[in-house]
């Protein structure tokens, strides 16, 4: 297991890799055989960046089975899913911001995000399982009330792309089976979602060939695998974490 992440330092961004306390300076491209430079960083001196930079990121809907049954939706037959703007990234220990012309109430939604290794396209599960370079932590921020507001046409990728509503992080972490880990969110040090990511309706290596079918998927892109029960507003001020034992822990402010 090797957990990476990106970083501010002095005014430049770094790579590296996690060590305890301290980071492994390495340079070149994380999905291309990064080299190791043996500078070593203290964790608290940086400032942690989102630990890639996606193209897109795919985020699925009624992805767990709890959450479809307490929907009373049926079990989709493929995936369901929208597309999240790039303009909404955030980092780790950064604030997310309610948008200036939304008043209503902010959800968090926590997830787990797997991280495309390489080019894909049109291909089968056995590769597909073998593109996956590793998984993160997602908050998939959504301002709720804009998202059924007009009756004619749900609004996912508006509702999900305010700035600062696209929160992943802290780590790309890889060689873990996710299958067997539990995602926990706690706002405010109260646990408001606890759920096993072994409830998921389809996999990760379906989520990628299934995807793969439809567009291409490039080094560094990411799936929010979607949610399960749990989901809640935060009010501002509040402080939530996305915790994945095993691939790391999202934390965050919201104002």
């Amino acid at each position: 297991m090797a957990q990476w992440l990106r970083f501010q330092h002095q005014g430049k961004t770094g790579l590296g890799q996690v060590l305890g306390d301290h980071i492994a300076v390495y340079q070149g491209d994380l999905f291309n055989n990064p080299q190791s430079t043996s500078e070593m960083l203290a964790l608290a001196d940086v400032t942690m960046d989102i630990p890639c930079v996606p193209s897109k990121m795919v985020a699925m809907v009624d992805n767990f089975h709890a959450l479809v049954t307490k929907l009373e939706h049926a079990v989709p037959a493929e995936p369901l899913y929208f597309l999240k703007g790039n303009n909404s990234f955030l980092a780790a220990n950064q604030v997310i911001r309610t948008p200036k012309s939304y008043s209503g109430k902010v959800v968090y939604e926590g997830e787990l995000g797997i991280v495309i290794g390489k080019h894909c396209h049109e291909i089968d599960e056995v590769t597909a399982a073998k593109a996956i370079f590793g998984y993160t932590c997602i908050n998939d921020v959504t301002a709720i009330e804009i998202l059924n507001r007009d009756p004619g046409y749900a609004q996912w990728t508006r509702s999900k792309s305010f700035n600062t509503f696209g929160v992943f992080g802290p780590y790309i972490t890889t060689d873990v089976d996710p299958s067997k880990l539990t995602i926990k969110t706690i706002l405010n040090d109260q646990e408001r979602q606890n759920y096993p990511i072994s409830d998921m309706i389809f996999s990760p290596a379906q989520l990628v060939s299934f995807i793969s079918q439809d567009m291409p998927l490039m080094p560094g892109d990411i799936i929010a695998c979607g949610t399960s029960v749990g989901v809640g507003s935060m009010k501002p001020g509040s402080t939530v974490s996305i915790i994945i034992e095993g691939v790391g822990r999202l934390d965050n402010r919201f104002e």
